[in-house]
């Protein structure tokens, strides 16, 4: 099956990072090659780590001993002296590392095929984002032979299905590999289980997969089974480990039963049946978005189209552009699902026992792109295995907050594991992040934001958003600059020396304290943390500062230098995904001379990042040159981003700087269009969501909106703002009937009602009127 969100091959994959696909059902990943004489699948279970409990000196960061006296030296010094070399932080604050893990790749499934063609026909590997299943196909004389491979979150197993058109021609022998030589293969009823316990912590972990044949025959062996002159054959994996997010063990039940429920009950179904229930649970997720750029089936294999992208006006580039958007919302959905680990810096695709930065959750950025586009693109389902991360952070990071700084709250610093780790390591340039604990509950404030779920902000969110603010009313420090509440000590992320009150610094402590007292008046709770949080709000540094040559200051001290490249921009938090900096202001125009002198260059997720920024600063065409800029160097054959290597946080940035570029929806005003580029000049995008609980669909032409459509979940004010209001248009709801809203120029409010339509319609667009307000061009 080919269309136009279709990744395709002529040749199998010869490398696990650029060229092998991926299938996950959020737990569960696997990476398919496509090899025609032995065919490698390999596979991830995401709880599958060393490290942790059971770890020779495994801490969680933390000292042996209390120590919140060693915070008040330091900033004593840069109080001192204004300032403070890393290495002489880390070496009063930091400790080395111990037992922090990493993640481990489960192993290997072979599929070894006997008398295979040196030379087959008609060879295409594929991976179609529509159905989330990854298919091979092949000819050899005569025969046309098929594999398919999905990973079932209903099920919780990954299915793979060999086939030919000719009956007796499936033939093939599975095995397994591992890089763990703690495990035992044992095979029986076509049942091969791989089973041991890891020597670093003690982690259990087992591997389950049924051969199921139609016709011929299924052999046995002592670590393999073997399948001759079948028409079909299915196989069936699970895999799992006796990990639990429960601290401070982190140990709960053993696999066995688990896995082999699993794997019972999917290979008593026909592989027709599972494939259907999967297509269902991934489409109701995967369809609710839909973006049409002018694109065309491509006619080159995904590492030609992508090899001669320019960025320009062909229907190919965009064709890769529409894949590229889609490819996120796929990965995302594959890597995070309800009950299991949230999307690591690999998402759950790991082949490596020793993967680059662990393949963990670093907190200082990468986490939380991973779940940018988790709201704005419709899959805020995604997120619930986020929230429930965060939420089992909060009791190591309680004991971190008390050890380590005497406080209230909690907090974990610049990276973590799924063992608690919320302390610290003394790699001097990325050790210290206090402010993590508060980036991550944007995400969940978000999600009320989107949702207007109050439940959710009253049990969820709001308990960890209180506790990072608590951590922050504790430890501020009076400047004595100007006595104004400052961070300290404050690092820019990954670069120069610490002070106080870097500017990314003060504006996440805005921004926490800012969301938790408005979500504190929204639930009409906690009058006392109120008033002190807004006592605080008044004192504080907002860390937004224009400096000597018009630049967005990173520091409180003007110490920028104008020909400083760094991947990181993090003094424009405030812009994105911060909310204080808002286009047309004097700010935004001091973020742009910032946001250009760093220029367009950068790692994969920087340059992801930027297209974001440029979104925000309303500039479609420079956020276009991101978007090509990564597609052109930062993007591997796969569409996997590279930093180099592979980190998977790209694909979500990018996913997200697209949606932004299409609809915004801070300060109470769904956007439309905010960042149109000059290269998609016609197209249109559905299913796309807003804060205030609203789906909006869009439809333009010659760079102009043509269809606004906007489904609200809630009766109140919307606001809409477009380009197309400014000149004749009209508004109608589902019956037909007229609507009359207030207009501010290009700005229209009204009252909606939840589960209405509301058509917001040029009136240079030709289109007639249909009873019932069904319209042909594109709302749904």
């Amino acid at each position: 099956m080919s269309d136009d969100l279709t990744l395709w091959y002529d040749r199998p994959a010869a490398d696990w990072e650029t060229q092998a696909l991926p299938i996950g059902n959020g737990a569960l990943g696997a990476m398919v090659f496509g090899g025609v004489a032995s065919e490698r699948i390999q596979f991830n279970e995401k709880s599958l780590w060393t490290g942790g409990p059971g770890s020779s000196g495994y801490g969680s960061g933390d000292r042996t001993g209390p120590r919140p006296e060693a915070i008040a030296e330091v900033r004593a010094r840069i109080d001192r002296d204004g300032r403070m070399a890393p290495s002489a932080v880390a070496a009063t604050l930091g400790r080395p590392r111990s037992g922090f893990g990493a993640y481990q790749p489960f192993g290997d499934l072979w599929l070894d095929v006997p008398d295979a063609p040196a030379g087959p026909t008609g060879y295409r590997r594929e991976l179609s984002l529509r159905e989330a299943v990854a298919r091979v196909g092949y000819s050899s004389g005569d025969v046309t032979y098929s594999r398919e491979y999905f990973a079932s979150h209903p099920g919780g197993v990954i299915v793979g299905r060999i086939s030919a058109d000719r009956p007796g021609k499936v033939s093939f022998t599975l095995r397994t590999s591992s890089p763990h030589p703690d495990g035992r293969v044992s095979v029986a009823d076509g049942r091969l289980t791989v089973r041991g316990t890891l020597a670093d912590n003690g982690m259990t972990f087992e591997a389950q997969v049924q051969v199921v044949t139609r016709g011929g025959s299924r052999t046995d062996g002592t670590d393999r089974v073997t399948v001759t002159g079948a028409d079909s054959a299915m196989f069936v994996l699970s895999a799992g480990t006796d990990y639990a997010d429960a601290y401070p063990s982190y140990r709960g039940p053993d696999p066995h039963a688990r896995v082999t429920a699993a794997v019972d009950a999917a290979s008593a179904r026909s592989f027709s049946r599972l494939r259907a229930a999967h297509r269902r649970d991934y489409g109701q997720l995967f369809d609710r978005v839909r973006l049409d750029l002018g694109q065309r089936v491509p006619a080159v294999p995904t590492d030609r189209l992508r090899a001669a992208y320019t960025g320009g006006a062909s229907a190919d580039d965009r064709a890769l552009e529409a894949l590229f958007f889609a490819y996120g919302r796929y990965l995302l959905i594959s890597s995070s699902r309800e009950g299991s680990l949230p999307a690591n810096l690999q998402g759950v695709w790991n082949d490596s026992t020793s993967p680059p930065w662990s393949a963990d959750y670093h907190v200082n950025i990468n986490l939380q792109m991973n779940y940018w586009p988790a709201e704005q693109t419709n899959l805020a389902e995604t997120a619930v295995a986020y929230d429930r991360y965060i939420q089992a952070m909060v009791a190591p990071g309680r004991k971190t907050a008390q050890e380590m700084f005497g406080s209230r709250g909690w907090v974990v610093h610049n990276e973590t594991n799924p063992f608690g780790f919320t302390g610290v390591h003394d790699w001097a340039s990325a050790f210290w992040f206090p402010e993590a604990a508060a980036w991550v509950t944007q995400q969940m404030y978000d999600h009320y934001l989107f949702s207007g779920d109050t439940a959710y902000l009253r049990d969820t969110a709001y308990p960890v958003m209180k506790g990072a603010a608590e951590f922050w009313l504790d430890n501020l420090h009076v400047d004595p600059r100007d006595g104004t509440l400052v961070v300290s000590p404050s690092y820019s992320p990954e670069q120069g020396d610490f002070s106080a009150g870097a500017s990314m610094s003060q504006q996440i402590v805005f921004d926490v304290l800012t969301g938790s007292l408005e979500a504190a008046r929204t639930l009409d709770v906690d009058s006392a943390f109120q008033t002190e949080v807004t006592a605080a709000l008044a004192r504080l540094d907002r860390g937004i500062r224009v400096g000597s040559w018009g630049q967005l200051q990173e520091w409180k001290s003007d110490w920028d230098d104008r020909g400083n490249p760094h991947r990181h921009v993090s003094h424009l938090f405030a812009l994105h995904p911060g909310r204080q900096i808002v286009a047309g202001t004097p700010e935004a125009a001091a973020a742009r001379v910032s946001l250009t002198a760093r220029g367009d260059g950068g790692t994969g997720w920087s340059k992801a990042w930027k297209i974001n920024f440029w979104a925000r600063l309303l500039d479609g065409d420079h956020a276009h040159r991101m978007l090509s800029e990564q597609l052109r160097s930062s993007t591997l054959d796969n569409l996997w981003d590279t930093h180099p290597p592979f980190q998977i946080d790209g694909n979500f940035g990018a996913t997200s700087g697209m949606a932004e570029m299409l609809l915004q929806s801070r300060h109470g005003t769904v956007h439309v269009l905010p960042a149109l580029p000059s290269a998609w000049p016609t197209g249109s995008v559905t299913g796309l969501r807003a804060r205030g609980d609203v789906t909006v669909d869009v439809s333009w032409r010659n760079g102009s909106g043509e269809r606004i459509t906007l489904r609200p979940g809630r009766t109140g004010t919307v606001k809409v703002r477009a380009a197309l209001v400014s000149g004749d248009h009209r508004v109608r709801d589902e019956t037909g009937a007229a609507v009359s809203p207030s207009r501010d120029g290009d700005t229209l409010t009204w009252n909606a009602q939840a589960g209405r339509t509301y058509t917001i319609v040029s009136k240079d667009t030709a289109a007639p009127e249909h009873p019932g307000g069904q319209d042909p061009h594109g709302c749904r």
